[in-house]
């Protein structure tokens, strides 16, 4: 591995993970219209993550293997001198300025100046003449380097994944001194091997360094497919995040389309009617998601297939329903309902009946869902009781944040209609005063406790994806009709970066 592969690997690489698609695919004469999760980087996004990509490599190439290079050459009196670098390494290192620049429909150019590198390695001569056999010499030596380094990354589509390719390499040598053991061996030996030295050094720096770059450039392309593929999948199912089109490089922002399709067992997840378009995006921020509801409504499918959407609630925070007001009233109500019988031997259960219906609006994400609760005792020495049964359509209007690493949910209102409503100690139905305790019991304090579970389930699954791992600046989560907007500022990532050097180097 060679250092200037790495040296400016995370920069294009982190920018890689916004981008998944090229020219080279064929999409349809809509792409957008099969688009159902898009990502934007902002130019502030790609400058701050390249000033901050030199600082956390430039440590894991210190240790790295050079080739050896070998060569000889014809001298007047001497003969054939054949010399070899061998043990060659990074002494020290340096990096001025770089830069990066998003050209229009074209590429990511990123320019890295006045690159000062130190190598250290043992220099073996040897020549065959009238006068001399076979002498051979060793020295230790020091290269001393200033290089200008400028890429050109574009980006193609192979399998339904990104491909980099970073061919487009230049390097540019200001200076390439040799320094022979202190300079103590006779000038004319320097400047014999500073002569022709310098010119193999520098072709063989060039397609070492480039080649190495395109090779690690395709490596962390996989990495990030891997990792992202990672975050919207959790045991059986998953989202699609192939490309739906060609990616939009404009000299503001890198913006990528994905599908959005949720794949679980033989679920069926079609779409073709996304309201995507670049101009739904501002450049305001450094990064942007937008996801359409369609991606939530399937999101939410897939748990209800999966058996997810069911909650059991005793002991405690059962108490906490029932007891919300301590009335005479209410106390009528729980003795008929649990019959005597404490918390601790009575077990609410609360499952969807069928697939939630999501509708994303300005005032919020908008959550019907038909719900049946079942409250069963267990009195002792006595066979299970079920007290109670309803069903009901609960209709809810949802705003979400994100603040110290936790999502927060905020139910603004709700709607409650019962379907079925069976009570053991009313059947026939006359006693209004249960039915209209419970009704506002799940109003106050029943949707927000589920609301709760869900947001702490929803973080804690973030979390072991690595969310908490990012510094995420001012979050906002948007809604609109028919899609959501996230839109924040972030620190750089170091964690990735880190993460894909021990993997793979």
């Amino acid at each position: 591995m060679l250092w200037a592969g790495r040296m400016r690997l995370g920069t294009f690489g982190i920018l890689l993970m916004l981008v998944h698609a090229s020219a080279a695919c064929e999409f349809g004469p809509f792409p957008y219209s099969i688009t159902g999760i898009v990502c934007r980087m902002t130019k502030p996004g790609a400058l701050l993550l390249n000033q901050e990509t030199a600082q956390v490599i430039q440590a894991a190439f210190r240790n790295a293997k050079f080739p050896n290079i070998t060569g000889e050459r014809s001298m007047r009196l001497l003969g054939k001198v054949a010399y070899g670098l061998t043990n060659i390494q990074v002494n020290d290192l340096s990096i001025e300025q770089s830069e990066v620049e998003l050209k229009e429909n074209d590429a990511i150019h990123i320019a890295i100046k006045n690159v000062t590198a130190f190598f250290k390695g043992t220099l073996t001569y040897g020549y065959a003449g009238a006068w001399f056999f076979q002498l051979f010499h060793s020295v230790d030596f020091e290269i001393e380097s200033s290089i200008d380094l400028q890429i050109n990354v574009k980006l193609m589509c192979q399998k339904d994944r990104v491909a980099a390719d970073a061919s487009d390499c230049y390097l540019t040598f200001h200076k390439l001194t040799l320094h022979l053991q202190g300079d103590k061996e006779p000038g004319w030996l320097k400047q014999l091997f500073t002569d022709f030295i310098s010119f193999t050094l520098k072709l063989v720096l060039k397609s070492e360094v480039c080649d190495e770059i395109n090779f690690l450039a395709q490596g962390l392309a996989n990495f990030v497919n891997e990792l992202a593929a990672n975050f919207v999948q959790d045991e059986g199912i998953r989202v699609d995040i192939s490309p739906a089109s060609i990616p939009l490089i404009t000299a503001n922002y890198l913006e990528s389309h994905h599908k959005g399709l949720v794949l679980y067992k033989n679920y069926s997840d079609v779409f073709s009617d996304s309201v995507f378009s670049p101009s739904l995006l501002t450049e305001s921020r450094m990064l942007y998601f937008w996801l359409s509801e369609h991606v939530l409504n399937s999101l939410a499918s897939a748990a209800f297939l999966d058996k997810r959407l069911v909650l059991t609630i005793k002991g405690e925070k059962l108490q906490a329903l029932f007891e919300m007001e301590d009335t005479e009233a209410q106390q009528k109500v729980v003795q008929m309902i649990f019959q005597g019988t404490s918390y601790n031997d009575s077990v609410a259960k609360v499952w969807s009946l069928a697939h939630p219906q999501i509708s994303v609006q300005p005032e919020g994400t908008v959550v019907k869902s038909l719900v049946a609760v079942e409250i069963s005792i267990f009195p002792l020495g006595e066979e299970p009781l079920m007290v109670l049964y309803m069903e009901k359509e609960i209709t809810v209007t949802i705003q979400a944040d994100y603040a110290e690493k936790k999502l927060v949910l905020h139910p603004l209102d709700s709607r409650i209609e019962f379907k079925v409503f069976k009570c053991a100690a009313d059947p026939s139905g006359n006693d209004p005063s249960v039915r209209n305790f419970l009704q506002t019991m799940i109003s106050v304090v029943g949707i927000p406790q589920v609301i709760s579970r869900i947001e702490s389930a929803l973080t804690s699954l973030m979390n072991s994806k690595g969310l908490h791992l990012f510094e995420i600046r001012n979050p906002e989560i948007i809604t609109r009709n028919g899609y959501v907007i996230v839109q924040l500022d972030f620190s750089f990532p170091n964690h990735l970066l880190l993460d894909f050097l021990e993997k793979r180097l």
